[in-house]
């Protein structure tokens, strides 16, 4: 009876040539952070503080050169405009990219 159950859940696995196939497909941190150089991106903080602008350039410890840059308070009302900004890696929660105005 025990092998009987088990046999369905067997058969519902990828074969082994599907899971090189899908991390074929996968991006690493890496390439993602590589693709939104340049490109407007929204950055949070631990604080829960938000900055939206366009990333210039950051390094392995992931603090962040922005252009442009709007920070968001926790209520989510622009708070400030800055040209440049600068945050230091160890305060960032998250990047994520944002979609460019004009629907590109």
């Amino acid at each position: 009876m025990a092998d009987s159950t088990e046999t369905p859940a067997a058969a519902e696995q990828p074969a082994a040539g599907d899971v090189k196939t899908e991390s074929a497909k996968k991006r690493s941190p890496s390439d993602f952070l590589k693709s939104v150089l340049g490109r407007p991106v929204r950055v949070k903080l631990n604080s829960g503080i938000e900055y939206r602008g366009v990333l210039a350039c950051l390094d392995g410890y992931l603090n962040i050169a922005m252009e442009q840059t709007e920070e968001y308070g926790l209520d989510g009302q622009l708070k400030a405009k800055y040209g440049d900004c600068f945050i230091r890696g160890n305060n960032v929660l998250y990047i994520s990219a944002q979609k460019r105005k004009g629907g590109q």
